[in-house]
């Protein structure tokens, strides 16, 4: 049986039927605050402490962060589409004119999320064009009781009236 090979597009368009939440992982070093946002992010061990994130590892930020060795996932709420698109952008200004706070690690905590997690880089594991981070949890913090923000077939949130059997 021959198999033809799956297409970035059509594994994009398939994989847009999961809902995720949505991330912004920063960091810093001497050049400054470095973020970038992230959809892949998961627990992955209770006992010791473990999460992962995935991110493409041609991107301007992760080099930044992986450098450092210390990073802070903050998980946006529903309301924080600004912050979504300021850190999904590639525009090298994401912090300018933005009110953060300093986390204990020297990492930016983006202010009203639903909670952060702090982390050290434990290891990098190299997938097709992405890295698969896995970091040691240092610190967990909840901030806020909101709806998350969720990203589903290429938009953010899930509209309740749509019909979700057409794609």
């Amino acid at each position: 049986m021959t198999m033809e090979p799956v297409s970035p597009a059509a594994m994009r368009s398939a994989l847009s039927q999961f809902a995720s939440g949505v991330t912004v992982v920063t960091g810093s070093d001497e050049q400054g605050p470095v973020g970038f946002a992230c959809q892949s992010f998961a627990s992955v061990s209770l006992d010791p402490p473990l999460i992962l994130f995935c991110v493409d590892h041609r991107g301007r930020s992760w080099p930044r962060i992986r450098a450092s060795g210390i990073f802070t996932v903050n998980v946006l709420t529903e309301e924080q589409a600004d912050l979504c698109a300021r850190f999904g952008s590639r525009d090298g200004r994401k912090f300018y004119g933005l009110d953060c706070e300093t986390s204990k690690w020297s990492t930016p905590s983006l202010l009203g999320v639903l909670m952060r997690v702090h982390a050290e880089v434990s290891e990098v594991h190299r997938a097709g064009d992405h890295d698969v981070v896995i970091g040691r949890v240092l610190e967990l913090e909840t901030v806020a009781r909101k709806a998350p923000m969720i990203f589903f077939r290429g938009k953010f949130g899930i509209d309740p009236r749509a019909d979700l059997l057409s794609a």
